[in-house]
């Protein structure tokens, strides 16, 4: 799907039923104007990559419903409150998306985190999908997406992976930028170190950022 083609009446009516099921969600904090203004850029954003268009309102669901987590941690100044972590590469397919699944696994709860790319693909990986099922941790159902405010408003660290320059920049946000090879392109044989390499900078990052915020 091209940005330019129009929305089906029954793309329409799920994205309607979107809307309704998280202004049920986040009933008293985000209005349903400004719920149903995320849901439909979500879909605008997905669907200007889209190659298939089968899963498209599910995954601008899901992007929906990432965008408004990230808006309610941003605004959560509360003492129960869990650290927050973004992950950028380039394209979203690859090494944001084994640290993210690295993250989510080991922090349990106990965190969160978000992904994005500043030039989205328009699948994930497959090999890298293989990868991570290796060592139980299901990436499946994770796409590629662009960042957007929300994700590095409420992100306390910012960790870039090959983006370089296109990687956003706000002023007094923690950033660390992880030199990890690319697994495009690369066999799952390849790719399996680059696998561990995310998990040892994970399990090092999660350690400090829990620490601090124990503090």
């Amino acid at each position: 799907m091209t940005e330019h083609e129009p929305m089906t009446a029954q793309q329409r009516v799920q994205l309607n039923h979107v809307v309704k099921d998280l202004h049920s969600k986040y009933h008293g904090i985000f209005s349903l104007e400004s719920i149903e203004a995320f849901v439909f850029d979500s879909y605008d954003e997905i669907a200007k990559r889209a190659t298939v268009t089968t899963w498209l309102t599910g995954t601008a669901e899901k992007f929906a419903r990432q965008r408004l987590e990230a808006l309610a941690q941003m605004r959560d100044h509360s003492l129960k409150r869990v650290p927050a972590v973004l992950f950028l590469c380039v394209h979203n397919a690859g090494r944001s998306q084994m640290a993210l699944g690295w993250f989510n696994h080991l922090a349990a709860g106990r965190a969160i985190a978000w992904s994005g790319g500043s030039e989205p693909g328009s699948n994930i990986n497959s090999d890298v999908v293989k990868a991570m099922a290796e060592v139980g941790i299901d990436i499946s159902k994770e796409f590629p997406k662009p960042w957007t405010d929300e994700f590095l408003e409420a992100a306390d660290v910012v960790v870039t992976m090959g983006c370089g320059d296109a990687c956003p920049l706000v002023p007094g946000k923690r950033y660390e930028d992880w030199v990890l090879e690319d697994p495009t392109a690369k066999s799952l044989e390849e790719i399996r170190p680059i696998r561990e390499a995310v998990k040892d900078r994970v399990e090092i990052l999660l350690e400090e950022i829990l620490t601090l915020s124990q503090a």
